[in-house]
């Protein structure tokens, strides 16, 4: 199991934790120094709050732990491609690098519908690392919205 795939595991155990609580089944951890900083799971529905995001919340308490909003030498993983507005708070933490599972073709804003993580027009850039573990990340969402239809 590569590095990347050993977090990646553990952001698919956050969504599972959000899959349990009937929240979409998206899971984040950041990792500095390769020391797991925060974990966090979408909680949109239970908060009833539409930035609830699992990555928005990760990055939060990952502030809260490193007492700054500079999230420099830290990696994000997330079991899916983050939307517009968290790949802006990627951007504006100083994220060094974001490590998706799988792809979101209709909301990614890591490359597959816009690319603001990783855009030469703003004042920062993550290294865009996709498709790790992504069939375990896609699956759990497919089952999930499978049983919401």
């Amino acid at each position: 199991m590569t590095k990347d795939e050993y977090f990646m595991y553990l952001a698919i155990k956050e969504a599972e934790k959000a899959l349990v609580l009937d929240e979409v089944p998206i899971g984040a951890v950041i990792v500095k120094d390769d020391i797991v900083i925060s974990r966090a799971h979408n909680l949109r529905e239970t908060l009833k709050d539409a930035t609830a995001h699992a990555e928005i919340i990760a990055i939060k308490d990952a502030c809260t732990k490193l007492l700054g909003w500079r999230l420099i030498g830290c990696s994000l993983y997330v079991t899916l491609e983050p939307c517009s507005m968290c790949a802006g708070a990627i951007v504006n933490s100083r994220i060094e690098r974001v490590v998706f599972g799988a792809f979101d073709y209709k909301a990614g804003a890591c490359g597959s519908v816009l690319n603001v993580a990783f855009n030469n027009s703003l004042n920062h850039r993550a290294q865009i690392t996709s498709g790790i573990l992504e069939e375990e990340c896609r699956t759990l969402l497919q089952e999930f919205f499978k049983k919401k239809r």
